[in-house]
């Protein structure tokens, strides 16, 4: 069962959590493996997918954003985009659409940042925004400060937390076609009640200041991030959560909370619907809709998250560009 775990260092300034995506992560292999269309991810992508799904759940849990986090990777090669999305209840999805041949060992670089043009985007969407509003979302190119591409996603994550939150951030990712896990490790912010500076009552000014200060400076931090990034990916993957943390952390004195599995921790869901697809019709207008009516019988949209397919006849369609008090009783479409 797919499950997280959060802990804190008794007495120092650092957090930490880690994630196992079990079930959830073969259910959105599976689907995939499923669409006759598309057929399963290649390897390389679906271990870049796997630690997108994990550390979109870890950066989910760690701001407790009431809304979607939307983690999105696209660039200029055969990966087009690759995308993981994590609700506040840690529901979890993951897409990616792929063109073309990859070899087998293909590395982030090969797969979206071949001319050093590949960017990922963090999107925040609020679940209760008003009208008129967008979401946040910062990006950042795969490249490091001198220009060299980087290798791994968690490079990447790791330069954009830096800069968004100026908190030292640790990342340790994985995945292959039964696990996808990841441990976050993250010096706690120079604010409010768990600040340790005792600088409280200053401005949000001096606190943004305060955390720049410290960044690579906190020698607590820094020791538990060099234990930390001596986790193998093999130890991630095939490790208990218990044994990993005694492995790495046995001299650290350790709170940790609830863990959280089943329904109260990740698992897979999709909100796609058949009003949304309906939705999407209506968009296109009833000239289009009857273009395609006329070529292919029917109009059928498959959700690229969960594979479930929704199918249109001409009745179901005539239906959505019908005013509501002239609608055939019985339809199926969803108003």
């Amino acid at each position: 069962m797919s499950e997280l775990h959060k802990f804190l260092f008794d007495g120092l300034p650092v957090r930490g959590m880690i994630v196992r995506l079990t079930d959830a992560w073969q259910e959105i292999l599976a689907r995939r493996a499923s669409n006759t269309a598309t057929g399963a991810y290649p390897p390389p992508v679906a271990e870049l997918l796997g630690e997108m799904t994990a550390a979109a759940t870890l950066m989910q849990s760690n701001i407790k954003f009431n809304g979607a986090l939307i983690l999105q990777i696209f660039g200029d090669g055969p990966v087009k985009v690759a995308v993981a999305e994590a609700k506040p209840d840690l529901s979890l999805r993951a897409t990616a659409k792929v063109i073309g041949e990859l070899p087998a060992d293909a590395h982030l670089p090969d797969m979206v940042n071949v001319n050093n043009k590949g960017r990922c985007a963090i999107t925040l969407d609020p679940k209760d925004k008003l009208p008129g509003a967008t979401p946040y979302q910062g990006v950042v190119p795969l490249f490091g400060d001198g220009g060299e591409k980087l290798g791994k996603l968690s490079d990447v994550l790791q330069h954009y937390m830096l800069q968004s939150e100026q908190l030292d951030t640790t990342l340790v990712l994985a995945a292959d076609d039964k696990v996808a896990a990841g441990l976050l490790i993250q010096r706690l912010p120079v604010k409010g009640e768990g600040n340790l500076e005792g600088t409280s009552g200053t401005s949000d000014k001096d606190h943004d200041q305060a955390n720049e200060d410290q960044i690579g400076r906190n020698e607590d931090y820094n020791r538990i991030s060099i234990l930390a990034s001596s986790l193998t990916r093999d130890e991630l993957l095939t490790l208990d959560v218990e044994t990993i943390l005694r492995r790495l952390f046995w001299e650290e004195k350790l709170l940790r909370f609830e863990p959280q599995a089943g329904l109260q921790g990740p698992h897979f869901a999709c909100t796609c619907g058949r009003e949304r697809v309906a939705q999407m019709i209506r968009g296109l207008g009833a000239e289009e809709a009857e273009s395609i009516l006329a070529e292919r019988g029917d109009i059928e949209v498959g959700c690229d998250f969960c594979g479930k397919q929704y199918r249109f006849d001409a009745v179901d369609a005539a239906q959505l560009f019908t005013p509501l008090g002239d609608q055939i009783p019985g339809s199926p479409v969803v108003q």
